[in-house]
């Protein structure tokens, strides 16, 4: 009974033990399972995220290689205009080495020129006197012989007449046969009216072929006179043409190797953002230094041009095709005008003399590259300057 009972009652206190160690087993399970449920979601999350940001780094990588291919291609560009402008740069190296020498072969000629200017001057002021006193007599050696020819016809008309009434005269008399004495008189009378009246003309007509002879010698010297002062006339503007020549060879060889000018025909083109800054038309540091020794090289060579050549520096100003709205400036050609204006200033603070300056703005409309990229724009952005005459 007793082994009985305790056997009883060992079986008894296992089973609760079971019933705990089956429930702290299922509470494992259930938490595990749980963690497993939020680990799954959380990486779920994640892989969510991760695919978004591969999206976007595709997208940014895709832009780059856009921005990739343009560099590329301005590279490219910029490769060809530095080799346009190297040769452009060794032509014009070239260009001043010979326009040096030719600066120095003429400046030994310069004060002979001067001296031989001065006396064709002179002779040309003689020859316009002589020429204007020629052409007044010759006026009046035209008045005299028309008032001769008119005084011949005048008299060629009256002998006509009096031919004529001889003539009926004559055949009235021999008509009715009787000569009077008084007829006769007035025949003889008549005659010598008539041989006085060609005498007169004959003399008329000698100083009528003298007339016309001296005022076709004057004629003659006239257009000798023209000749000779068309001739001065044009060895003075070859003369003035050579020293306008000059004058623009010796600021290519001063102005055309510094950085940002370029020199397009007859005109010197300083780049804009190396003038002004971006919308502003006051120049800059580098723009004054710029100007400075444009307005040194000018007070250098203005002595050199004589004094009747009237010439001038025009300075244009120009923009690039991107429109601007501000207060000041409400469209490019305000901008344009503005900075061509403030660059005459400038060289009117340097001395230079106002009479001898002009300025103008020609906005966008004046561009010297037709493409619409940022390099056109940049080379459309520019101030110009050229010389001149009115």
């Amino acid at each position: 009974m007793t082994a009985l009972s305790r056997r009883a009652r060992r079986t008894v206190d296992i089973w609760p033990g079971f019933v705990d160690a089956l429930s702290t087993l299922l509470m494992a399970f259930v938490f595990v399972l749980m963690v497993f449920v939020l680990a799954q979601f959380f990486l779920t999350e994640a892989l969510s995220g991760r695919d978004q940001a591969l999206s976007r780094l595709q997208g940014q990588m895709a832009e780059l290689a856009d921005i990739l291919a343009l560099e590329r291609t301005t590279t490219q560009e910029l490769s060809l205009d530095v080799a346009r402008l190297s040769s452009e740069l060794q032509a014009s190296v070239a260009g001043r080495d010979a326009m040096r020498a030719t600066l120095q072969a003429i400046g030994i000629k310069t004060e002979g020129l001067e001296r031989e200017l001065a006396g064709a001057q002179q002779t040309i002021v003689l020859d316009k006197a002589r020429i204007e006193k020629s052409e007044a007599e010759a006026s009046a050696l035209l008045s005299q012989i028309a008032t001769l020819r008119a005084l011949r016809e005048e008299l060629e008309r009256d002998i006509a007449s009096k031919a004529q009434a001889i003539d009926q005269n004559q055949k009235a008399l021999i008509a009715e046969r009787e000569l009077s004495e008084s007829a006769r008189a007035q025949v003889a009378l008549l005659n010598r009216q008539i041989a006085a009246m060609r005498q007169q003309m004959a003399q008329i007509q000698e100083l009528l072929d003298a007339k016309e002879k001296e005022a076709a010698d004057q004629k003659i010297q006239v257009t000798t006179l023209g000749s000779r002062l068309n001739a001065a006339l044009a060895g003075r503007v070859q003369e003035l043409n050579r020293y306008r020549s000059e004058f623009f060879g010796r600021l290519r060889e001063v102005l055309g190797d510094r950085p940002g000018i370029r020199i397009v025909g007859d005109r010197f083109v300083f780049q804009s953002e190396v003038l002004f800054g971006t919308g502003s038309a006051e120049l800059g540091e580098g723009g004054r230094e710029q100007m400075a020794s444009l307005a040194a090289t000018l007070r250098e060579l203005a002595p050199m041009i004589p004094n009747d050549l009237n010439w001038v520096l025009e300075v244009d100003g120009h923009t690039d095709s991107v429109p601007i709205s501000t207060a000041k400036y409400p469209s490019n050609w305000e901008l344009s005008t503005d900075r061509a204006i403030s660059v005459l200033k400038y060289l009117i603070s340097e001395g230079i003399s106002p009479n001898r300056l002009a300025a103008a703005g020609f906005g966008e409309f004046q561009p010297i590259e037709a493409r619409d990229d940022e390099i056109a724009r940049r080379r459309n952005r520019r101030i110009e300057i050229k010389l001149t005459q009115r």
